[in-house]
């Protein structure tokens, strides 16, 4: 796998439940796990089409965060500061109901957008929000503009 430019981490409660569970609704696939000798992950990564992304358990640390934590939606009444966005090449559709039946929470039904991607999002067991798109057109940003009504630049 190539070295990734940037790495999101996401972090649980459970976090070696989380990675058989991302396995098995999204197919990512672990590529590290390291633990200690209770089999506690202390860190582990999972990649998807060549990225990686880091599964962690929740931790906190004066000396390396000052006053942040990294803690699930689970602890934070569902609340959550990001979401995941994964690039699919083909098969969207399928995918989310690969996610469904592994009891992953739909909030977004795959649904044609106006930027020419088609697109789902889904909650998995913690609470994390994972959307999934597809490109189904490439269109120009006049395009765009006629289809949703909003202004569109490249740069600021």
């Amino acid at each position: 796998m190539a070295e990734s430019v940037v790495i999101p981490a996401v972090f649980y409660r459970a976090p070696l439940a989380a990675l058989h569970w991302l396995e098995k609704a999204f197919g990512f696939e672990t590529s590290l796990l390291v633990t200690d000798d209770d089999g506690n992950v202390g860190h582990a990564e999972m990649s998807f089409r060549g990225a990686a992304i880091g599964i962690g358990g929740e931790w906190s640390s004066p000396e390396l965060l000052g006053p942040a934590a990294m803690k699930s939606p689970l602890s934070l009444g569902g609340a959550g500061t990001q979401f995941i966005r994964i690039h699919l090449i083909d098969g969207l559709d399928a995918h989310c109901e690969r996610a469904r039946a592994a009891g992953a929470r739909v909030t977004q039904e795959p649904e044609d957008q106006f930027y020419g991607a088609r697109s789902y999002r889904a909650l998995d067991p913690e609470g994390h929000v994972w959307n999934f798109d597809q490109t189904i057109a490439t269109l120009s940003i006049a395009e765009m503009e006629q289809a949703s009504g909003l202004k569109i630049r490249e740069k600021l």
